[in-house]
């Protein structure tokens, strides 16, 4: 979900030498951005990668935005499924194997958190098919094991790829997202869910070589020599500065566009002055990702 955890991991290559390299790692870097001190609440906050967990939600509010009206309980229900299952779920799951966050939290408390956090969101999206759509069992059954596959690596990784991580953590959470509010998959819906899915990508790709060095690196020594006889010195903090401003900016930027106009129960997506907002522009990604309104 993420540097987040398993969304955002890089892949299994990293997991084998980071407890090997936890010690020396970095020069006492944190093995995550947002990571708090180790103990206590501040392994949940770090366990949970708020910055991540909130930028795939916002994936499931820019699916539902592409519906002609908002429902705003199913909206709800939806965005706690997703907490519950990438938040939690596969977040204590992801520290499971191969404790990559260095929190101390037990193994029993994590797996007993997984569990119960994949069960409810089981419980929210048979709710759903009850009430929306049988079909929605089918996203259940699919979140389940994209959950266990990617962040467990079964398979031997075949599944914890850069192709599935923009699948299971970008495009389906959009998806899910559309198909609760409208109970089919939507063009509008396929389009929401490739944006996301691209984002997702680029998350990844950013986070892998931050992540690398923030947890694997022992020392990191060096110089550019600029034209003009400069000399700037070169440390762990210079080479994943870029890539974590970067994910900084495209987290924030997810949020933002979860939330532009107002959805109203009943009434759709209307712009900061309440009026409707007529397709295509009423698809936020049209609007933010197409340029045509944003």
């Amino acid at each position: 979900m993420a540097e987040g955890g398993r969304p955002g991991d890089a892949g299994g290559a990293e997991r084998a030498g980071d407890a090997g390299h936890a010690a020396g790692s970095g020069e006492g870097e944190r093995p995550a951005f947002y990571a708090l001190a180790p103990g206590g609440w501040r392994d949940w906050w770090t366990v949970l990668h708020p910055p991540y967990t909130l930028w795939h939600l916002s994936y499931v509010a820019i699916g539902a935005a592409t519906a002609p009206r908002i429902h705003l309980g199913w909206l709800g229900e939806t965005l706690l499924a997703f907490l519950l299952a990438v938040g939690v779920g596969a977040h204590a799951l992801d520290e499971l194997h191969g404790r990559p966050l260095r929190t101390r939290i037990p193994d029993r408390v994590l797996l007993a958190a997984a569990t119960l956090a994949l069960a409810g969101a089981a419980a929210l999206g048979l709710h759903g098919a009850l009430r929306v759509s049988p079909w929605l069992l089918a996203f259940v059954a699919a979140g389940v094991f994209l959950v266990l596959a990617y962040d467990l690596e079964l398979a031997g990784g075949r599944f914890h790829t850069d192709a599935w991580f923009a699948a299971a953590w970008g495009a389906f959470p959009a998806l899910v997202g559309a198909f609760a509010q409208t109970a089919r998959v939507t063009p509008a819906a396929l389009a929401a869910a490739a944006g996301c899915a691209a984002l997702s990508w680029a998350q990844r790709a950013l986070s892998a070589e931050a992540r690398r060095i923030r947890r694997r690196a022992v020392s990191v020594r060096g110089e550019v020599v600029l034209d003009d006889g400069t000399r700037e010195e070169i440390g762990a903090a210079t080479l994943r500065r870029a890539p974590e401003r970067a994910l900084r900016a495209l987290g924030g930027a997810g949020y933002r566009a979860a939330v532009l106009g107002e959805a109203l129960e009943g009434a759709g997506v209307t712009d900061v002055e309440g009026r409707p907002i007529p397709w295509p522009e009423r698809d936020e990604v049209a609007r933010v990702l197409g340029g045509s309104g944003g």
